[in-house]
């Protein structure tokens, strides 16, 4: 098959990360300087992890906080050509509602310039994928009904 016609399905894991904050729900996003970037926390199952494994571990590893998962939100699916073969990627990411049990946002890993909690609706704001928005603005109204932690 020629180059640039192939398919490949690729799968990540993520989470939104909440507590109750004195300006209501705040939620958790990673940043990067340099392309300018605002982004729930996920990644790749390593092999034999299950979803929820795969979004318990990324998260930890990108925000710092140990956290559990609550319930799960959904998948963003959505078609990108891998600029290092032009293969044409059907990527779905699922995302899981967390509570933080532990840990800091000061600990997290490398992958992001900056991690940090957000007003929800500074949240949503500042948010560089659109489909993330919308699994965030759904994880906030199941929040609102759960007693968070924090």
């Amino acid at each position: 098959m020629p180059k640039g016609n192939h398919v490949v399905n690729l799968v990540s894991a993520g989470g939104v990360v909440y507590r109750q904050g004195g300006r209501g729900i705040e939620v958790v996003l990673c940043g990067r300087r340099s392309p300018p970037l605002w982004a729930l926390p996920k990644g790749t199952p390593d092999p034999g992890e299950t979803r929820e494994e795969t979004a318990l571990r990324e998260v930890t590893e990108e925000t710092g906080l140990e956290v559990e998962v609550e319930t799960f939100l959904g998948a963003v699916k959505y078609w990108f050509v891998r600029s290092s073969d032009k293969a044409r990627c059907h990527k779905a990411v699922y995302y899981y509602l967390m509570a933080p049990v532990g840990g800091d946002v000061s600990r997290h890993d490398d992958e992001f310039d900056e991690v940090g909690w957000f007003a929800a609706d500074d949240a949503l704001k500042a948010m560089t994928y659109e489909n993330e928005a919308q699994i965030v603005e759904k994880s906030l109204s199941l929040a609102a009904q759960e007693p968070a932690a924090g």
